[in-house]
């Protein structure tokens, strides 16, 4: 009797001590977009080339995980230059003053074996807001090299007016001929670290 109350106090203690890996986002092999109406009729897609971050993560334990990014202004792209320079501007992102957007998760809530939600803190144009990226797990591979990678798609929407975007044009129909709503897209594949 006292043995296997000993095995299992030992096996406790090794569960509640193992920790999420650590992965470090590849940027080659994830993407950061965005679409936001244009008119009240159509949506414009975009994306941020340059970005970086950190993810914890254990699939047997979803809510010990965390994730940690940054993306740069400056990279906005919606394969038109004359709209990415005006986004830039201070009549949107001020990207000369604000350079950087960031992401910290507060708490995870597991959902589904599949399927999560992360509530963290979204710094974008100097304004910090809370925000629930919808996440769902895409799987674990080892690629070709020996490098082990986990994969996720997240998706959330916010307001830009949340965020001090508040530029716009009001349209003789009444309409806006840019939305406050914009749908973000994250597809994220990490590389385990080896350390």
């Amino acid at each position: 009797m006292r043995i296997t109350l000993l095995i299992v106090t030992v096996g406790l203690f090794i569960s509640s001590t193992v920790s999420a890996m650590d992965y470090q986002i590849d940027p080659d092999h994830s993407t950061v977009g965005f679409k936001i109406k244009h008119l009240a009729i159509s949506k414009v897609p975009g994306r941020f080339t340059q970005f970086s971050g950190t993810f914890s993560f254990d699939p047997t334990k979803m809510e010990a995980s965390k994730a940690d990014a940054k993306i740069v202004v400056q990279s906005i792209n919606t394969e038109n230059k004359k709209r990415d320079d005006h986004l830039r501007n201070p009549d949107f992102f001020d990207a000369t003053k604000f350079p950087e957007m960031t992401f910290k998760s507060t708490k995870i809530v597991p959902l589904s074996a599949e399927t999560f939600s992360a509530v963290g803190d979204l710094t974008m144009h100097g304004v910090t807001k809370p925000v629930t990226l919808n996440i769902e797990f895409g799987g674990l591979a080892t690629d070709p090299w020996g490098n082990e990678r986990a994969a996720f798609t997240a998706t959330t929407k916010i307001n830009r007016k949340d965020f001090g975007l508040v530029w716009n044009k009001t349209l003789e129909t009444g309409s806006l001929l840019v939305g406050e709503d914009v749908e973000i897209t994250l597809e994220v594949e990490g590389i385990k670290s080896k350390v």
